[in-house]
Parts: C-alpha cells; sequence; structure tokens
C-alpha cells in the first residue's frame, strides 16, 4: 500500500478514493469533481498539503483530508474527511491515514484536532474514541418548511433591519466572544462562501448594529445574532422575514451546537429538528 500526499497525488484519485470511501455512508449523495474540488478545497478548508491518499497498485482506496486554522482561538487541525473504500476496511489503512494527519498537526504546531461525525456511525466514533477523541458538542440541525409564521410577522423593529456589507457583520461577529460557532457556520467559511447575504438591525441615536444575520439564496442560516439588551422584541424575527421576502425563500435551514437559545427560538418559530445530528470531537495534543 502506498501513501502518498496530496501535493503528489493526482486529483482524480483523491476524488476518486472520496467517493469510494463514502460509498456506503449513512447519507446518500454524489458530488462532481468539481463540486468537490470547490467545496472541500474552498470553504470547508482542506489543505493539499495536509491530504493523503492510500493507493493500492495505482488504485485509489483511501484518503484522508485535513485543514489548519485559528478555531476558538487555538490552532487546530480538523479532519474534514476520513474514507476508505468498503472492500479495504480492517486492513490498517485508516489507522496508517490518521497517523499520517495526526503527524502533520503536529509538526505544524496545533494544539488540538477535530472533526465532526454523524450520530450512529458507531464504526467512526469508536475508531476516534480509541486514539483519544472526545465528544464536546452536539450539533443539531432544524429546517421551517412552513414559513408562513415568518412571512406574517410584524414588529416596529422591521423598519431599522436593511442588508449590510460583510465588512460590517464581520466587524460585529468579531466582537462576540466567548461563544462557540460550529466550523460550517464561523466567519472563515461564510468568508469563502458564495451566496451569501447579511442582514442588520440597527438602533438608537447612535445607529448602533444591535443585531445581524448572514443567510444564503437557499435558505441557510449560519449565523444569527441580536446583543442581549435587545433580545425578546421580534429582532431575530424581523431579520428572518426580510430575508425570505427579498431572497423569495420557501425554507429557511438552521444548524448550531449546544445553544439552548437558539434552539428555544427556532422551535418557538416551527421549525422541526432533522433526525441527523452530529457530534463534534476533540483530540488535545
Amino acid at each position: 500500500m502506498e501513501y502518498v500526499n496530496g501535493l503528489d497525488a493526482d486529483l482524480d484519485d483523491t476524488f476518486k478514493a472520496f467517493c469510494a470511501g463514502f460509498s456506503d455512508y449513512i447519507i446518500k449523495f454524489s458530488i462532481s469533481k468539481e463540486d468537490f474540488i470547490s467545496r472541500f478545497f474552498g470553504p470547508e478548508g482542506n489543505s493539499l498539503e495536509l491530504t493523503y491518499v492510500a493507493l493500492d497498485d495505482k488504485k485509489p482506496v483511501g484518503v484522508i483530508l485535513g485543514g489548519i486554522k485559528e478555531f476558538d482561538g487555538i490552532k487546530t487541525l480538523r479532519c474534514g474527511a476520513l474514507a476508505v473504500h468498503p472492500e479495504y476496511r480492517g486492513k490498517g489503512i485508516s489507522q496508517k491515514l490518521f497517523n499520517l494527519h495526526k503527524e502533520q498537526g503536529l509538526l505544524n504546531g496545533c494544539k488540538q484536532l477535530f472533526l465532526e461525525v454523524i450520530v450512529g456511525n458507531d464504526r467512526a466514533i469508536n475508531f476516534y474514541k480509541k486514539h483519544g477523541y472526545e465528544k464536546i458538542y452536539d450539533i443539531s440541525y432544524f429546517k421551517l418548511e412552513d414559513i408562513t409564521k415568518i412571512k406574517d410577522y410584524n414588529n416596529t423593529y422591521e423598519s431599522l433591519v436593511k442588508r449590510i456589507s460583510f465588512d460590517e457583520f464581520e466587524v460585529f461577529y468579531r466582537q462576540i466572544k466567548g461563544v462557540h460557532v460550529n466550523w460550517q457556520n464561523d466567519i472563515d467559511y461564510i468568508k469563502k462562501s458564495s451566496n451569501n447575504m447579511f442582514y442588520g438591525t440597527y438602533f438608537g441615536k447612535e445607529n448602533k448594529l444591535i443585531g445581524v444575520l448572514c443567510i444564503n439564496n437557499y435558505g441557510k442560516v449560519s449565523y444569527i445574532w441580536v446583543e442581549k439588551e435587545n433580545r425578546n422584541n421580534g429582532i431575530a424575527s424581523s431579520m428572518l422575514k426580510a430575508a425570505v421576502n427579498e431572497l423569495n425563500l420557501s425554507k429557511i435551514f438552521f444548524s448550531f451546537p449546544n445553544n439552548c437559545l437558539l434552539e428555544n427560538f427556532v422551535k418557538k418559530k416551527g421549525f422541526t429538528r432533522d433526525k441527523i445530528s452530529q457530534y463534534e470531537m476533540y483530540l488535545i495534543v
């Protein structure tokens, strides 16, 4: 078995190993090579130098993707995917790929390793636990398919909601401290993603920004926040209404880790929890 760094591997082999490894995944999905490259080496934050491909006589049979960034203020190596062809499992390929992955984390001075795994994928969960990972957060997914309650919402704050620039959003975002945001919703992911729209609520003589919303034109909410002293006044609902009307949305989606306030909000608005959820698992190194 040959293990090749992503910089030296053919991108076709990386893609084929990924597709083969996820061919029997809990969530069935198909992805083109172009979409694979733009997503997993774009917003997902993986890099070729932190990627390894397993080859059996030139046949791609396994892959691990990795990306490094400051996450919750800590230099972190994330495992963006670890997949092995079904016929090659149980042969130590995952172990070797993971060892190469961890070695890169240490060489690059990372203080923690991190990944997400779908709840119910016991084989993967047990593998990561065996290597010292611990579950820290639960990521929940919610969707709203009947947006009547949002469209019909009326509040005096509606007139204060307007589209804002990414720069305005980012300044507000970076002022919020001590709140954990999952990898796919944090500022770096948002910055690299396309189709995001930003809304804000300005209030008072100082025209102060007191709430923000990041949502794309498919209805995926990446971030919503209202300052504590202004909550329970309908500001979040007003921003969602503005986005629904302007973007002509028919559905809205949320995902977030362990946030009881946000969970209560979406439930009150009629969102339902998806059957699929994830664990965030960490390894301190």
